[in-house]
């Protein structure tokens, strides 16, 4: 049994993107930060904040997710927070997908979901 789980205490969650993104994610009582147009220039200090409070997991709107790969894979590496990408209200780009992808061939040393 790990540590947190014979705590019983329960790890921050995150979700940044687009207000029709967000609400699912607090309903359920994830922290939500809404970032529509204007405010999109705030995500990579409102990502940085989030990791210094300690927060497990920050859920992110995909094109977010891709305009700021430099800021997420900065986080991914600085800090113990797991940054994970969502398909937006258009749908998905691939770009969910392609960074498991990576960060499992940069684990296991190849590409395990490689078509043959």
């Amino acid at each position: 049994m790990s540590d947190n789980a014979s705590t019983n205490k329960s790890l921050p969650m995150a979700a940044i993107g687009s207000y029709e993104m967000v609400l699912p994610f607090q309903a359920v009582g994830v922290k939500t930060v809404v970032l529509d147009a204007e405010k999109r220039g705030t995500f990579e200090d409102t990502l940085e904040k989030l990791a210094r409070e300690g927060y497990a997991v920050v859920f992110i709107q995909e094109d977010l997710f891709v305009e700021f790969m430099h800021k997420v894979e900065e986080v991914n590496d600085g800090y113990s927070t797991s940054v994970l990408p969502i398909p937006g209200p258009s749908g998905t780009t691939g770009a969910g997908l392609e960074s498991i992808r990576s960060s499992v061939e940069k684990a296991v040393g190849m590409d395990i979901f490689a078509e043959r």
